[in-house]
């Protein structure tokens, strides 16, 4: 008899201290962390699939492509529309693929798979994310390696929702470095891009976010001495909060208050924070794209830290 095993497969628990994080099969993603008991991340349980991309690794491409196509060197190519009531491909090609464990420590575990050629994207790439635990907080690698023989279209992104503990994140503090925002059209495809002051995007400087209604991607992020941007979520009185910093491989950022995933009990529970290094529909759009040339490696990091 077939043994029950969780919908996000094999469970890989880290800990260091008093911090705990669940890194798990499908998808490479991250399930659960949590310090002292206090959760940083609005994760989801062992027993449940991933909903509303949770904790999911966005590959090759994050976000949406608008119909699915993009032409590359004079060939179309067609992807299938996972977001078809927009008509749209959406958050890559790995997230409910199986990924495999290469190495582990107590604190540390460096997850593996090889995306192989598909219709749509006709490119094969090495991938590994290592999680680690450190006296800072979660950091995530990425490294993605074209194997293919001609030049591939990449881009990356992350999708943790973060929570400062609080039941809805209305009543939260949120401070972001995005100096531009990314107006859409019905279709959630960028139209542009606008400076964020004097708009309800923005958050250069901490404020509650209140009724605000964020589906909203950011570039020219604002970094601090160290090169990081950061992305602070802080409870009423200032008692927790919860950082997302990201690289400068990662200049991109989507913010997303969750309004529209499907599961009303999951709306605006925790904030959903998203480094990106390119932006939405950049197969088309060329916004942020990298162009792997054969054998070259792409290498970024992002992390969640307690304060």
């Amino acid at each position: 008899m077939a043994q029950d095993s969780p919908p996000s497969g094999k469970q890989i628990e880290l800990s260091h201290g008093e911090q705990r994080a669940v890194v798990v099969e499908v998808g490479g993603g991250l399930r659960a962390y949590e310090i002292g008991g206090r959760r940083l991340l609005d994760g989801y349980a062992v027993s449940e699939m991933a909903d509303a991309g949770r904790g999911q690794a966005l590959i090759p491409w994050p976000n949406r492509l608008a119909d699915g196509r993009y032409e590359l060197d004079g060939t179309s190519h067609q992807l299938a529309l996972t977001e078809p009531e927009r008509r749209n491909a959406i958050h890559g090609l790995v997230r409910w693929a199986n990924w495999s464990v290469a190495s582990r420590s107590k604190a540390s575990a460096r997850m593996e798979h090889r995306l192989h050629p598909q219709p749509g994207y006709p490119f094969e790439l090495e991938l590994a994310l290592r999680y680690e635990l450190d006296d800072g907080g979660l950091t995530v690698h990425l490294s993605a390696t074209n194997l293919s023989a001609s030049a591939c279209p990449f881009g990356a992104g992350a999708h943790p929702y973060v929570t400062a503990g609080t039941e809805l994140v209305d009543s939260c503090t949120l401070s972001a470095p995005g100096r531009m925002w990314i107006p859409t059209d019905e279709r959630e495809i960028p139209v542009g891009s606008e400076p964020v002051e004097g708009t309800e995007h923005d958050f250069l400087a901490p404020r509650e976010i209140g009724a605000s209604v964020l589906d909203t991607g950011y570039a020219d992020l604002r970094r601090d001495a160290d090169g990081l941007a950061r992305v602070k979520l802080t409870a009423p009185g200032g008692s927790t909060a919860v950082t997302v910093w990201q690289d400068k491989s990662y200049p991109y950022l989507m913010l997303f208050t969750g309004d529209t995933i499907k599961d009303p009990g999951r709306r605006r529970g925790g904030l959903g924070v998203e480094p990106m290094t390119c932006a939405p529909n950049a197969f088309r759009s060329g916004d942020g794209l990298i162009m792997l040339e054969p054998g070259q490696t792409f290498e970024g990091s992002w992390g969640i830290s307690p304060r």
